[in-house]
């Protein structure tokens, strides 16, 4: 499969992440304090299962308190308390499709610390989103979602996206030192993040398809602050 995705395949891919936004929507109203990051991953898979879901994208992560901190972290028996932080990346196939989002939520309360940080992440994955064009650079995109990051003094050790399709990971890859040229019809992912070692983490995480226009997220999913 190319690179530029046909009509039909951005329908699939985008009826992919749906799932992803409904997958989320009922996870924030099952998670609850005493749950274990195992117990969350696989409410979250059952769900895509029960909903049409050949298979996951996958491995979903949830990564709770010190563990959100982790970019890539594997559930756990670890518990969810009371104002912890949880980092959640999930996706499935739908109709041999892949769907990618993280999202970032909080139990019970958020610290200023933790509020300044994720609205940090969210306005630098809006601006990347909004100033996506076609015919850049893959590396001038990736800075887009990262100058404000580094600009506050922080940075996070993964490229800011990648092609996604049949396949979760596949071309382009949005790096510093990618050299490809993103074109009109390329679906690929937005995804900075910060990530605070032995404190938490925060990824904000859509896939949607660059047009003329710009940048169309395929997902609804909200992006605001989330307090369960």
């Amino acid at each position: 499969m190319g690179i530029i995705k046909t009509k039909e395949e951005i329908q699939k891919l985008k009826n992919a992440a749906v799932l992803g936004d409904k997958c989320f929507e009922h996870i924030c109203s099952f998670i609850k304090v005493g749950m274990s990051e195992i117990e969350i991953a696989n409410e979250m898979n059952d769900f895509f299962f029960k909903n049409g879901a050949s298979a996951l994208s996958f491995e979903t992560i949830v990564g709770a308190g010190v563990n959100s901190a982790m970019i890539h972290s594997t559930p756990s028996e670890n518990r969810i308390k009371e104002k912890d932080i949880i980092l959640l990346d999930f996706g499935c196939i739908l109709d041999g499709y892949c769907s990618d989002t993280s999202r970032t939520i909080f139990v019970g309360g958020i610290s200023e610390k933790e509020k300044m940080i994720y609205n940090l992440v969210r306005e630098t994955h809006d601006f990347a989103v909004n100033n996506s064009r076609v015919n850049m650079l893959a590396k001038d995109i990736d800075m887009l979602g990262r100058k404000g990051i580094l600009d506050a003094g922080y940075d996070y050790a993964h490229a800011l996206g990648h092609g996604v399709g049949t396949e979760v990971h596949e071309k382009p890859t949005i790096s510093p030192k990618s050299e490809e040229i993103v074109q009109s019809g390329t679906v690929y992912t937005i995804e900075p993040g910060i990530y605070l070692e032995g404190e938490f983490g925060v990824r904000i995480e859509d896939t949607g398809l660059l047009t003329e226009d710009g940048f169309e997220s395929f997902s609804s999913a909200s992006r605001e602050i989330i307090i369960l």
